[in-house]
């Protein structure tokens, strides 16, 4: 219970902070800063090193990948029937088959599986991250006036983002030293990502009017918050999978749009007014649906 009034307090604070101009409009900026390069690699070298390798780990790797395609098709097929552009077409690729499964994905986890969901939801995020810097990017360039695009950088994106870094560090260290006399300060870390990060989503939620573009709203929070954590089920069932594990994984593909894929969004203008309006909408309506799909879930 004391999880989920964490989780309510920290991001009615990040709004009314924000509603109420307590901070800057962009002080989310420096709160993501910590989050991203301090709690996050602190969280990977926690438990990493904790986790039992094994073939059952190919679900949560692939999880973001299944999710994107699904996405890819499902706008597809909708595009038949409701009139959209590229541009508005890859806002949707973006925020339907992104998931927040780090900034929104750790806290809720956590809450309902503790610890040892927060070590499968790790690599859920690890494997979304490279989802987003490569065949996000690749979707936002194409659908851009500019067209452009580069391998270059989405290669530096990767290798260089530190909570990957972190990732790779946790994997390899435990091999030549031991990272124990290290474990109270990483645990020290880890605890100020929740609270953080659900303050960072706060401070970026715009509840602005969406009326108007309710349809295509409704496309993009209808298969990120039900269809996909089905089509990961569905897989999972497939292969007989229905372990912590396989659970995890089609929780965290039920999460809401990615913060980081409305930025793509907004800055290679891909209708960012739509962009914004489903992932401030997404997220309250994902505290719901999350708990829907922990229900389902216990039925496995």
């Amino acid at each position: 219970m004391l999880n989920f009034l964490l989780i309510f307090l920290c991001l009615t604070a990040g709004y009314l902070i924000k509603k109420f101009k307590r901070l800057p409009d962009d002080s989310y900026k420096a709160v993501n800063a910590w989050v991203i390069n301090i709690a996050l690699p602190a969280v990977a070298l926690k438990y990493i090193p904790q986790i039992d390798w094994d073939i059952s780990l190919v679900l949560p790797f692939s999880m973001p990948f299944i999710v994107w395609v699904g996405s890819y098709l499902f706008v597809r097929l909708t595009s038949r029937f409701i009139d959209m552009d590229r541009k508005t077409r890859a806002a949707l690729f973006l925020t339907a088959g992104l998931g927040n499964t780090s900034f929104m994905g750790f806290p809720l986890t956590e809450a309902y599986y503790g610890a040892e969901g927060l070590k499968i939801a790790i690599l859920c995020d690890q494997a979304c991250f490279v989802v987003m810097a490569t065949l996000g990017i690749l979707a936002a360039s194409r659908a851009s006036n500019e067209g452009k695009f580069s391998i270059a950088p989405i290669l530096r994106k990767i290798l260089f983002f530190p909570p990957f870094i972190a990732f790779c560090l946790a994997f390899l260290l435990p091999n030549f030293v031991s990272l124990v006399p290290l474990e109270s300060l990483f645990t020290g870390l880890a605890l100020t990502l929740v609270p953080l990060a659900l303050f960072s989503v706060g401070l970026q939620l715009q509840l602005r009017s969406w009326r108007e573009d309710a349809r295509l709203l409704s496309v993009a929070l209808t298969y990120k918050l039900c269809l996909a954590p089905l089509l990961v089920l569905l897989v999972a069932l497939a292969f007989n999978l229905t372990d912590l594990i396989a659970r995890i994984s089609i929780f965290e593909a039920g999460m809401a749009p990615m913060v980081t894929g409305v930025i793509i969004a907004n800055e290679y203008n891909l209708n960012p007014k739509l962009a914004n309006s489903i992932l401030s909408i997404g997220i309250p309506l994902s505290l719901i649906t999350t708990f829907l799909w922990t229900l389902v879930l216990n039925l496995l």
